[in-house]
């Protein structure tokens, strides 16, 4: 059974932030459906997924001298 992975409180448009590890979107499914919204406490629910994880150890300079991001033409 899937369980979560770790949760915050925040604040803004979400109560709660809930990570969960699961083994395949079956597994998200089955936590939102039969674990969250089987609480009275919980009104509604929105996912989003992670797809990939990527961390830097190094923090780039935030000057002048950063490259942009190119930007396209609308």
């Amino acid at each position: 059974m899937e369980h979560p992975a770790h949760g915050k409180s925040t604040s803004g448009a979400h109560d709660f932030l809930v990570h969960i590890a699961v083994p395949d979107i079956n597994g998200v499914y089955a936590f939102v459906i039969d674990r969250l919204t089987e609480r009275r406490e919980v009104a509604d629910v929105q996912t989003a997924m992670v797809y990939e994880h990527v961390q830097s150890r190094r923090i780039e300079p935030a000057g002048a001298d950063r490259p942009r991001a190119a930007h396209r033409a609308r």
